[in-house]
């Protein structure tokens, strides 16, 4: 038991990191680790990752919310977009030769992380508002389809290309991108996670409330520092954190 908390904990601290400080799925750090050094199987581990998305995502959009970097509006556009294309991403996946794709989003991370990095994004609010609204709005719908059917169809992903997309197609600035972000993962990770348990049954109650309370308690912590922090400084502490997550997950993949 003490192991499992230990695994869970150190989980959930990755997974945490990175939802509250990049808007990134959890399931990207928690399912690996759970299946590496818990041997869990992986649809179930899957399951708990996306469960402690739900929260975590959850009191990060809260946070950024609270201090008016939210897009609440072209938010809700893009959700519906990526819910619609993930259905439709899965379908057409299933309809085509098995590819290993495990690994898109790991090496995404990595190389998001250093984007953020060399290249921060440094966009304000002010130009933000001198956007088209319509532009943008139709801008938000397309980014959504692109997200969802890669989901759909690679099944990992989701949160790096929508800060991406966010962030170099809508022209966000980063705050608001992130912000965005963990409110659309809110309801796409308890999608997620309700047909999980739904097909797969009750998950492990031990690994799944040390995996949700550890993500989030240090979401919660990533994104009030976040919130404060000035933008060179969130650019790279953003970049830090996911080329970590990146190189540790890529590690672990090796590994096994």
């Amino acid at each position: 038991m003490l192991f499992k908390f230990i695994v869970c904990f150190v989980a959930g601290i990755g997974a945490g990191l990175g939802t509250g400080f990049a808007g990134m799925s959890a399931a990207a750090v928690i399912s690996p680790m759970l299946i590496t050094f818990l041997g869990m199987e992986p649809y179930a581990a899957v399951g708990i990752a996306l469960a402690s998305d739900v929260l975590a995502s959850a009191i990060s959009a809260y946070t950024y919310g609270k201090n008016k970097n939210l897009d609440i509006k072209n938010g809700l556009v893009m959700m519906a977009a990526v819910l619609i294309f993930t259905v439709i991403g899965s379908f057409v996946s299933s309809k085509v030769p098995s590819h290993t794709m495990g690994g898109f989003s790991t090496v995404m991370t990595l190389l998001l992380g250093i984007k953020f990095i060399v290249r921060p994004v440094m966009t304000t609010k002010e130009s933000m508002v001198t956007a088209d609204p319509k532009t943008r709005f139709i801008k938000s719908a397309i980014s959504g389809c692109i997200v969802g059917f890669i989901c759909g169809f690679v099944g990992a992903g989701g949160g790096m290309m929508m800060l991406l997309l966010l962030t170099s197609v809508l022209g966000y600035e980063l705050k608001t991108a992130v912000g965005t972000s963990v409110f659309i993962m809110t309801f796409t990770a308890f999608t997620g996670a309700a047909s999980h348990f739904m097909i797969g049954g009750t998950p492990d109650p031990a690994a799944f409330v040390f995996c949700i309370l550890s993500t989030l308690l240090w979401a919660r912590v990533a994104a009030r520092f976040a919130n404060k922090a000035e933008p060179k400084t969130l650019n790279r502490a953003v970049g830090i954190v996911l080329t970590i997550l990146g190189a540790g997950i890529l590690t672990v993949n090796i590994l096994t």
